[in-house]
């Protein structure tokens, strides 16, 4: 497997890519995660009715002027011609891919038929499918699910759909629909979908971990791994992903030498910075804050940093107490704090890499418990 795949006139190097998740994946957090080697940044779900575009929220969502790599817009909808018109009006914005989502398991999402909800009638994917790619010039890739539940697994049959309605990729949530993000996530069908179609397969769900994503390329010899939450406080896990997959060595963050404290202070600083300038102070300082509370997941002893940065409303102050705990890490001054005990830990992948050294590095790791391939333990 080559370490790049192509998008219709695009070549995407690199086999993690960054997953759209609705008010999480701004173009903020985008940029960051392809410094660290993302090779794809979808941007967040946007609705196919372009006459909502004009609002404050779609503003921001819709916003590419800053970014760094190529411009993925995804759209969601259940009407073929205004599919097609959010198409045309994101190829007029500036996007180099039109993504469409048939993934999204949410409520507010199904009850329109949009989303995940629409693996149910193929007949609509089709018409859907065929008007998109008919209206622009853009390549146009499909996120989707496995099928509409357990007993109606139809992922195969939706990609054949797709492919043959010019879809140029897939990416593919090892869950149905009915099962939303609950239970364990099944790779057995993304490895079938991908034996049966000649475009780029993109393998998601659940993959929060090096080990996990090299594990699951080698399952299902997909062309790239989707990673979501797993980068939620890490941005860094696609360079440590890539380093691997040069080497054909699991490696984890923690022991990056290449991702010292020095780079991932100067990163949540410039990421707070980003987001206070795009969203204004008051609504900047609380996007920040969601990152702040993923980011301290992986220090110890943050909980006292993490109390305080929580209270501050203004940026300035935000800033500053960040930069204090940093300070502290790298200088500190009596108590009971030191740099060793303030030392980023970036767990599960400790106690992961101890795991894999007691195995051969010349196989992949195994579950015997898995008998639909590589499935991770959590259901987040």
């Amino acid at each position: 497997m080559t370490d790049y795949f192509t998008i219709g006139p695009h070549k995407v190097s690199g086999r993690a890519v960054l997953a759209p998740m609705a008010g999480l994946t701004d173009q903020v957090f985008r940029n960051v995660c392809r410094n660290f080697g993302a090779a794809l940044a979808i941007s967040e779900m946007n609705t196919s009715d372009t006459r909502l575009w004009n609002s404050v929220k779609s503003h921001t969502r819709l916003n590419f002027s800053n970014e760094n790599g190529l411009k993925v817009l995804q759209i969601a909808g259940s009407q073929p011609s205004q599919m097609a018109d959010a198409a045309q009006a994101a190829q007029q914005l500036g996007a180099d891919i039109v993504d469409i989502n048939m993934g999204c398991p949410a409520k507010k999402v199904c009850r329109k038929l949009s989303g995940s909800a629409l693996l149910q009638d193929e007949k609509l994917v089709t018409a859907i499918l065929s008007a998109v790619t008919a209206a622009t010039t853009l390549p146009v890739t499909l996120k989707m699910r496995t099928g509409w539940n357990p007993h109606n697994r139809n992922g195969v049959k939706i990609a054949k759909i797709a492919e043959a309605s010019g879809i140029q990729a897939l990416a593919i949530h090892g869950r149905t629909r009915a099962c939303m993000f609950k239970g364990a996530v099944e790779f057995k069908t993304i490895r079938d979908i991908k034996a049966a179609v000649s475009i780029p397969v993109i393998a998601n769900g659940d993959i929060d971990s090096v080990q996990m994503a090299l594990e699951v390329l080698n399952y299902t010899r997909a062309n790239a791994v989707m990673i979501g939450r797993g980068a939620l406080g890490q941005p860094w896990v696609f360079r440590t992903l890539n380093r691997s997959l040069d080497s054909n060595k699991f490696s984890a963050p923690s022991h990056d030498a290449s991702i010292d404290l020095e780079l991932r202070r100067d990163t949540i600083l410039s990421h707070l910075s980003a987001l206070h300038d795009l969203y204004g102070e008051a609504r900047g300082v609380r996007v920040a804050r969601k990152h702040l509370s993923w980011y301290c997941k992986y220090l110890d002893d943050a909980e006292n940093f993490w109390r305080e940065v929580a209270q501050a409303d203004h940026a300035a102050d935000q800033l500053e107490i960040t930069k204090n705990f940093f300070d502290l890490i790298q200088n500190p001054k009596g108590g009971d704090c030191n740099a060793q005990s303030l030392a980023w830990r970036l767990h599960p992948f400790q106690k992961e890499y101890a795991e894999f050294k007691t195995q051969s590095q010349q196989e992949w790791p195994t579950d015997k418990k898995r008998s639909h391939g590589p499935q991770s333990q959590s259901a987040a």
